[in-house]
């Protein structure tokens, strides 16, 4: 059909998108993507207000359509906070962005089940809670996207925990992809490079490791935030109606040489 061929199916006008983890580093790049592309977005935080006033600020000075609200997503209460926010505002939902993470980087012999349980409650076992509590405003059509990170695939140093709940993450999605398409919800993954955010801080000799991967880049450069944020924006839309159980590298082609 002529109509169909010629409209825009990267556009998001229309559509309204929850982002998870979304007022920092990448989720707020994807959060402000999707609502420049005109969508209409909730987005969660945890503790950092600054942060989460800063991104409401600018996404209310660029006139875009964004609700902040703060709910700890690896809690049943903060959930339901999180919840609470989006049924007042969407009677469905057109996309699920899952970018919150968070782990302990120490070497294998010091972590403890304590480690464990606080990375996989986020980093897994949310995104199941989340994805569960959201299905009945999940149509079909709609996009369900989990962002993931080189450590799924490969072995870094001190990032055993963060790497392994990453790996289980993207395994999930590939059965959420499965069970969930014949109800028209694709579920795939976004699998950035190394991206300079905030969280770099928390990692020993980050600067040196931040040039040493762009430097293994074939391009030799970092990955932007632009970029994941423009791969995200590919995902939720209707341009990648054919993609489930995928996962997306935006790496800038680090990964093919074994680098990230």
């Amino acid at each position: 059909m002529e109509g169909d061929a010629t409209r825009d199916l990267f556009s998001m006008q229309g559509k309204r998108a929850l982002v998870i983890g979304g007022t920092r580093g990448i989720g707020r790049a994807i959060a402000m993507r999707l609502a420049a592309a005109g969508a209409d977005v909730v987005v969660n935080y945890v503790r950092d207000d600054e942060a989460a006033q800063q991104f409401a600020d600018a996404a209310a000075s660029a006139a875009l359509r964004v609700e902040v609200v703060r709910g700890d997503a690896s809690s049943d209460q903060g959930r339901e906070k999180i919840l609470q926010v989006v049924n007042a505002r969407f009677e469905t939902l057109s996309a699920l962005v899952f970018a919150a993470a968070t782990g302990v980087h120490k070497p294998i012999d010091q972590l403890s089940g304590r480690h464990f349980d606080f990375t996989y409650a986020l980093n897994v076992k949310a995104f199941l809670a989340i994805v569960q509590a959201t299905l009945p405003k999940l149509t079909a059509g709609s996009s369900v996207i989990a962002l993931s990170s080189e450590g799924a695939e490969h072995a870094m140093m001190h990032y055993g925990l963060v790497g392994s709940s990453k790996a289980a993450l993207e395994s999930l999605c590939r059965q959420m992809a499965v069970e969930l398409a014949p109800r028209g919800i694709r579920v795939n993954v976004l699998s950035p490079g190394t991206v300079a955010t905030d969280a770099w801080k928390v990692l020993p000799d980050a600067q040196r490791r931040l040039t040493e991967a762009a430097q293994r880049s074939p391009r030799g450069v970092l990955t932007s935030l632009d970029e994941v944020a423009a791969a995200a924006q590919v995902l939720a839309s209707d341009a990648a109606s054919g993609l489930a159980g995928h996962t997306l590298v935006v790496d800038g082609g680090s990964r093919i040489l074994g680098a990230g």
